[in-house]
């Protein structure tokens, strides 16, 4: 891959990263609020059911990290970040028009399956980075988290203000814009004699 391409990669899994934490964050204001509609209870049930959401989330993610990883390295890294994208545009789309708590546990198992997409721009940055820049270049992938952690949960307060769902929608459009820009500038980054 030519350097100008690498350099492209690069900053677009930088910003892919951002985005998907951005999306990530821009739903934690207004999550509990959701629910406590959904249940029709109050604060304390609804913590409850948040943190199971949260961990069926985070397990989710974790049985499939290895298995969204291995399909990477059979297919390419490039077509499990575009279906991870595209399906987590449509994950916090289920999430905004989701009618039950029901709904909202089948949106986060779906998210966590797509947010194991980490591991898989993870791999990218490996492929794409000599020795020289490989520390800086994962140095990026943390930074992306940082200001994702920073940005998303101040715009899905401003945006929760407007309704509970709003931040849903803009956590779709942003990771259905990512996926666009993906789709037409993301090169792949395994070539056919490396795959498994």
């Amino acid at each position: 891959m030519a350097s100008n391409k690498k350099s492209a990669a690069i900053g677009f899994i930088f910003i892919t990263m951002l985005i998907d934490i951005t999306g990530w964050g821009i739903i934690i204001p207004v999550i509990p609020k959701l629910i406590k509609e959904l249940i029709h209870g109050d604060i304390s049930e609804a913590a409850k059911i948040g943190g199971w959401l949260t961990f069926a989330y985070a397990i989710t993610q974790f049985i499939f990290a290895p298995l969204v990883g291995n399909l990477s390295d059979k297919f390419g890294r490039r077509p499990i970040i575009l279906i991870s994208l595209f399906a987590f545009s449509m994950d916090y789309l289920l999430l905004a028009f989701a009618p039950t708590i029901t709904w909202i546990f089948i949106g986060r198992i779906i998210a966590g399956i797509t947010g194991a997409s980490i591991t898989t721009a993870s791999a990218y940055i490996a492929d794409v980075s000599t020795p020289e820049n490989r520390a800086k270049n994962f140095g990026m992938i943390g930074a992306a988290f940082g200001l994702g952690f920073i940005i998303g949960p101040v715009i899905g307060g401003l945006l929760g203000q407007y309704g509970s769902r709003v931040p849903f929608y803009a956590a779709a459009v942003l990771c259905l814009l990512n996926f666009l820009y993906g789709y037409f500038i993301l090169p792949e980054s395994l070539s056919k004699d490396n795959r498994c």
